[in-house]
């Protein structure tokens, strides 16, 4: 609302300051797996994705197999991408489920210079292949699921420069 000056001419309010937009410094994806299966999970994309561990963090009062703390969050990489493996603490961050993050339209990508060899490695590892390896004008793809419900597409590493 305008003030009134003595001399009867409105004052107008200073417009609000518009704050500065967040600056972020990169993205990391998360998987959230079922209480207890974190471990399990790190297992598996260690297994099917050459992950390296790079670090973990634990919960000093939960117990996970034997006596060591169970683990909340290890930080894999993966070729050059992040990602955070989270065993479900609450009911703040839902796991992934029986419908998978596909469900939700979460695909996770990975490029590789031999899709059919990665393939066939997280189908060892126990991932299940959906429909075969197929190509396109982009290059060679597949699309996989893990034993969590998150739905990964390889794609040639070229198709990138091809198509994207």
């Amino acid at each position: 609302m305008a003030e009134v000056a003595t001399n009867g001419s409105e004052v107008l309010a200073a417009p609000a300051a518009v704050p500065a937009p967040a600056v972020f410094s990169g993205l990391k994806v998360q998987v959230t797996v079922p209480a207890g299966r974190a471990e399990e999970a790190v297992a598996f994309y260690k297994a099917a994705f050459a992950a390296e561990e790079v670090s973990r963090s634990t919960h000093p009062k939960r117990k996970g197999d034997g006596e060591a703390a169970a683990l909340l969050c290890a930080e894999l990489k993966v070729g050059a991408a992040t990602l955070l493996v989270c065993d479900q603490a609450g009911d703040d961050v839902p796991a992934v489920g029986k419908e998978g993050a596909a469900a939700s339209g979460l695909v996770l990508r990975l490029e590789t210079d031999d899709v059919n060899a990665a393939a066939a490695q997280a189908a060892t590892a126990g991932a299940a292949l959906q429909g075969e390896v197929t190509e396109d004008g982009c290059g060679l793809g597949a699309t996989l699921v893990d034993p969590f419900g998150v739905t990964w597409a390889f794609a040639s590493s070229t198709s990138a420069k091809k198509c994207g």
